[in-house]
């Protein structure tokens, strides 16, 4: 996790460039991941009912992380599709943006469980 830079609080660009790939369109900005990155911090802050960016100094390392991975994936999935054409194939595109979908859904199981909530004293 690397230092954060936009204005964004739970993910960076470097966190978002390693789910995008090296062939996303340098037309998708870091003002755009920004933005992005706002409304799917409104999601995950609805999902586990709490509000992880106004709180985020209080929360473990380790609960960052897997806020930070959803948020990222999240910005990067819009980044992909934005505009897909420097990818070696759209399916190569459609590939990156299903494996995140899968990582969120991942995520998401994880933070549905009641213990788990529990654990995260959220």
């Amino acid at each position: 996790m690397a230092a954060y830079t936009n204005t964004t609080m739970l993910a960076d660009t470097s966190d978002v460039s390693a789910y995008m790939g090296e062939n996303v369109s340098a037309n998708y900005t870091e003002t755009m991941q920004d933005l992005e990155g706002v409304f799917a911090e409104a999601s995950l802050c609805v999902l586990i009912k709490y509000d992880a960016v106004t709180n985020w100094g209080s929360l473990n390392a380790i609960y960052k992380l897997i806020f930070s991975e959803y948020v990222a994936r999240a910005i990067a999935n819009v980044g992909i599709m934005y505009n897909p054409t420097g990818y070696s194939s759209q399916i190569d595109a459609e590939d990156k943006v299903i494996y995140n979908l899968f990582k969120m859904q991942e995520i998401i199981k994880l933070l549905d469980k009641s213990d788990i909530q529990d654990f995260l004293g959220v």
